[in-house]
């Protein structure tokens, strides 16, 4: 049956017995639940039971408290049962927070759960702006964004709209057409401040030439950037194609010389005689009117009956240098004609064509170039312009049929053409001279 001291201890309900075994006879009964249990939200609760103890909650327990990721502990990390049956701190686990963002200018930002733990906050701009930096940033466990903060810049160009190509046609005898237009106007996406319109070109209203014209109108923003539109201006001018003077005469002609309502007139030099038509105009259809001119050599006709009729077919053409002489062995006669001959070219770019009357009548020799004339038309000549029958002298006629000078000795040729020059009808010849290069050394 077992020894008697165990005897009554097998009497003994086992609950008690078991209570009996578990706790030494000097500690009493302290292994009994004491604090509540510790119950920390978003946290975890490691409790260490005294020694020898079974309970952890039992008077002396230790607790260490941990937060879950992205919380925060406030309160001690280690709670202790004590004898009032409470614990020695209150603890909480609060949800991280990061530093609230800046708002950027010009933009903002919308974000999950603020800027607690784990929120995503994602930047957007104004229109007119771009974005710079990271558009999403994440608070994390160290409570910082993942991100630099973000900006918003002005990056877009402003908006100008030029108008299109304008071609244009000039008018009758111009070069030139006026050519408008409506300053286009700058437009910008941020905060539509810009500068002024900057022009590179003719400004509208403008005459335009002939050609292709380019036209640039520029405008920056507050932030510099550039906006730029072109377009072209294209004027034509309707053209014939260009005359040329005939051989032995000149052309002059308005405006450019060949464009539309052009008028081109010609004329010949002296001794040369116009045929064909005088001006000729550009048409519409790009065709000049007309004929094209010529110019012949000037016929004399010394078989007219009298001296004003010879005279009548040197009008407007030629001047007449008359050298009279009662004898072709007269000294100052041939000296004359000898310095005559070499101005040539003087006498040639002024016009003047030299008429010998030699002898004395009936006997009296009348000679334009190789050309004879009678006797009798000879004497009129002298008569009609009172030349001497008996002395050596000249005549100077214009082209007007003004007797201009009267000589009686020598003269130089360049008396002679220094004084022809001062005419007003040879300043004008002179002019068309010069344009066409026509000139003489002596």
């Amino acid at each position: 049956m077992g020894s008697p001291a165990l005897r009554p201890a097998l009497l003994l309900p086992p609950l008690l017995l078991l209570l009996l075994l578990r706790v030494p006879p000097s500690r009493g009964f302290p292994d009994t639940p004491w604090c509540s249990p510790i119950k920390v939200k978003y946290g975890d609760v490691y409790c260490r039971a005294p020694p020898g103890g079974y309970y952890k909650t039992a008077l002396g327990t230790r607790c260490d408290i941990r937060c879950r990721k992205g919380y925060e502990l406030h309160g001690s990390s280690q709670l202790v049962c004590q004898s009032n049956k409470r614990w020695s701190d209150k603890v909480i686990c609060k949800q991280k927070r990061c530093p609230t963002l800046a708002m950027p200018a010009n933009g903002g930002f919308k974000c999950v759960d603020g800027a607690y733990f784990n929120s995503r906050c994602e930047y957007y701009c104004s229109p007119g702006y771009t974005l710079k930096g990271e558009r999403t940033v994440t608070c994390m466990d160290n409570k910082a964004w993942s991100g630099q903060p973000a900006s918003c810049v002005d990056m877009e160009p402003p908006r100008i709209k030029c108008p299109s190509v304008k071609e244009r046609i000039a008018e009758p005898n111009k070069l030139t057409v006026r050519v408008s237009w409506e300053t286009p106007e700058g437009r910008d996406t941020a905060d539509g401040i810009l500068t002024d319109v900057i022009l590179k070109g003719l400004p509208p209203g403008s005459n335009f030439p002939e050609g292709d014209h380019k036209i640039q109108y520029t405008v920056y923003d507050r932030a510099e950037n550039k906006g730029v539109c072109k377009f072209r201006v294209k004027v034509r001018v309707r053209r014939c194609g260009k005359l040329n003077a005939p051989e032995n005469g000149y052309m002059k002609c308005s405006s450019d010389g060949d464009n539309y309502g052009a008028t081109c007139e010609f004329s010949c030099i002296g001794g040369y005689e116009l045929q064909g038509s005088p001006a000729r105009v550009c048409q519409s259809n790009l065709a000049w009117s007309g004929t094209e001119p010529t110019c012949a050599a000037m016929n004399v006709n010394v078989g007219v009956r009298t001296a004003a009729a010879l005279l009548d077919q040197f009008y407007e053409k030629r001047r007449l240098l008359i050298v009279s002489t009662p004898t072709a062995r007269n000294l100052l006669y041939r000296l004359q004609l000898g310095m005559l001959q070499q101005a040539q070219c003087g006498l040639d770019l002024r016009h003047i064509t030299v008429v010998e009357l030699v002898g004395v009548f009936p006997t009296l020799i009348g000679r334009i170039g190789a050309k004879i004339m009678p006797p009798a038309l000879a004497l009129q000549l002298r008569l009609l312009l009172r030349i001497p029958l008996y002395s050596f002298s000249m005549v100077l006629v214009d082209k007007h049929g003004m007797d201009k000078e009267r000589y009686v000795s020598l003269v130089m040729p360049v008396a002679l053409f220094n004084l022809i020059d001062t005419f007003p009808l040879r300043k004008e010849e002179m002019v068309l001279q010069a344009e066409m290069g026509q000139t003489c050394n002596t």
